[in-house]
C-alpha cells in the first residue's frame, strides 16, 4: 500500500503467514546492510507488518539492464557473506531451511506432491533422486557457508534512487547455499532481456558476484545453479500448500515452468 508523507511516499506492507518472517528479516538486514537493502521504517512482527522508505524505480522500468546487476551482485554477495554469521539464528527466527542437509528431504516432499507435471517427467525426478542427493553432498564439501538467499531476485525487486541500488521484497528468502540466488536473475535476463545462454554478460555477471567470494569458484557455481534449480521449485511448495485449493491452478501455471526447468537439469 502506498502511504503519501509530508516530503515523499512510504509502503506498508502485510505479509501473508507464510511469509510470517519477513518482517523481522528484512529489518535485521536493514540494521546491519542499509545501504543495499529496503530501508525499514517500522515492524511489528506480530502482526506481519512492515512500514518501509521509497526506493526509488525498479530496475524493470529501466529495461532490466545488464549494467544494473553488475553493480548489484558483488555488493549482494557481501550481504550473504556477513550474514552467514546469523544462519542459525535466522533459521530458529523462521527463515525456510533449505540448507544442503534439508534438500533431500524437501525433494522428496516435493514429489510428494500433485505436480502439474507429466508423468513421464515426474518418474524422472523421481530416478534422479539419489543423485540429486549425491550432489547436496558434494556441495556442501565445497566450502562456501550457507546464508540468506533472496530467491527472487529479478529486475521488479531490484530498485534505484539515483544513487543507490537496493534489494526489496524479502519474503521468498531462505537459508541456503548463496549462490542459488543468480538462478532467477539469470532467468530473466534471458526471458526479458533476451540474452543467449553463451550471451558474454552471463559470464561478466558470474564474475562479478563471485568475486567477493575468492577465486576459483566456477565450477562450485556450475554445481550450486543445477542444484538450485531443484531448491527453487522445492521453495514454490511452501507458497503452493499456503493457497487455497482454487487459487492453485493459476499458481500452477508459473510452477510448471519452474519445474521443467528443474527437469531439463535431469540427464537423459
Amino acid at each position: 500500500m502506498r502511504v503519501p508523507v509530508a516530503g515523499g511516499v512510504t509502503w506498508f506492507k502485510s505479509c501473508a503467514p507464510v511469509q510470517a518472517f519477513e518482517p523481522r528479516l528484512t529489518a535485521e538486514l536493514y540494521s546491519r546492510w542499509p545501504d543495499r537493502v529496503t530501508e525499514v521504517l517500522a515492524v511489528d512482527e506480530a502482526r506481519r507488518w512492515l512500514l518501509l522508505g521509497d526506493a526509488g524505480v525498479a530496475v524493470g522500468e529501466r529495461g532490466n539492464p545488464a549494467e544494473a546487476w553488475l553493480e548489484a551482485l558483488p555488493s549482494y554477495a557481501e550481504l550473504q557473506k556477513g550474514e552467514t554469521a546469523y544462519a542459525l539464528d535466522h533459521v530458529r527466527q523462521g527463515v525456510p531451511d533449505l540448507r544442503m542437509a534439508a534438500l533431500p528431504a524437501g525433494y522428496e516432499r516435493l514429489l510428494g506432491t500433485e505436480l502439474p507435471l507429466a508423468r513421464d517427467d515426474v518418474n524422472r525426478l523421481w530416478d534422479y533422486a539419489p543423485r540429486f542427493a549425491e550432489l547436496c553432498a558434494s556441495l556442501a564439501e565445497l566450502g562456501i557457508r550457507e546464508t540468506v538467499q533472496h530467491d527472487d531476485l529479478h529486475m521488479r525487486n531490484l530498485y534505484s534512487d539515483g544513487g543507490k541500488l537496493r534489494i526489496v521484497d524479502w519474503g521468498d528468502s531462505s537459508m541456503a547455499h548463496p549462490f542459488f540466488s543468480l538462478l532467477v536473475t539469470f532467468r530473466f535476463l534471458e526471458e526479458v532481456n533476451h540474452l543467449a545462454p553463451d550471451d558474454p554478460w552471463f559470464r561478466r555477471l558470474r564474475d562479478a558476484y563471485l568475486e567477493p567470494w575468492g577465486s576459483g569458484l566456477e565450477e562450485t557455481f556450475e554445481v550450486a545453479i543445477r542444484v538450485g534449480c531443484f531448491a527453487h521449485a522445492i521453495a514454490w511448495t511452501r507458497q503452493r500448500d499456503a493457497l487455497p485449493p482454487e487459487a492453485r491452478s493459476d499458481f500452477d501455471r508459473a510452477f510448471a515452468i519452474v519445474l521443467r526447468r528443474a527437469v531439463a537439469q535431469v540427464p537423459d
